[in-house]
């Protein structure tokens, strides 16, 4: 079966199992979004849920983050691990938006992965999940999951990402990168998976390695 179907199968029961697809990371506009992605590397969505709400009580705009001290915001966001390194990109990106955008995240991935701590996943994120731009981010679910399904063989995430840009229409892709995530949580996971209980790897035209 060629790569196009065995994707646009993939797809249907993607919409299947998961017609609505939430962001998973709470977040009010797109500058706290922007931090919540930045927290979420080597860390689950769920801990950064429980980490957020006390860092944006202290600050959930630029202007406000930038009168904490480094100190304070590596305090608040502790939990996530690598909190020496994510406090002052979130001091600096914050800095930086004030500096060249008057407060505002930019609506360009240019604009957004030179900013402190951002580079093109996180960029990714916030330019489908904040502004409806299509993307494909590539995080460990999608890029595991991609090969898997010999969607790709990419070994690397930019390989994997151009990849499934090319067998996914681009009108779905801010969608599937959502459903491609929730689905590797629930029946598709790295360890303990059981290929004949999976809806897609159970599926004879997937090949499941």
């Amino acid at each position: 079966m060629r790569k196009q179907e065995r994707a646009r199968k993939i797809q249907e029961i993607l919409e299947d199992l998961y017609p609505e697809t939430p962001v998973p990371l709470d977040h009010n506009d797109p500058y706290t979004l922007l931090v919540a992605v930045l927290l979420s590397a080597q860390c689950t969505d769920a801990r950064v849920n429980q980490v957020t709400p006390q860092l944006f009580a202290m600050a959930d705009t630029p202007q406000e983050m930038v009168k904490q001290k480094v100190e304070d915001i590596r305090a608040a966001i502790k939990p996530c691990g690598l909190s020496p390194t994510k406090s002052k990109n979130i001091y600096n990106l914050s800095q930086q938006l004030l500096d060249l955008h008057d407060g505002n995240v930019p609506a360009s991935f240019k604009e957004l992965e030179a900013l402190p701590g951002v580079g093109h996943k996180t960029a990714s994120v916030v330019m489908a999940q904040a502004f409806g731009v299509p993307a494909f981010p590539v995080d460990t679910h999608i890029f595991r999951l991609a090969r898997r399904w010999d969607l790709s063989r990419g070994k690397n995430v930019t390989r994997v990402e151009s990849d499934l840009k090319k067998v996914f229409p681009k009108a779905l892709w801010n969608k599937l990168h959502l459903q491609i995530i929730f689905f590797g949580r629930e029946y598709c996971p790295a360890r303990g998976h059981v290929p004949d209980k999976c809806p897609v790897c159970s599926w004879t035209g997937v090949r499941v390695g």
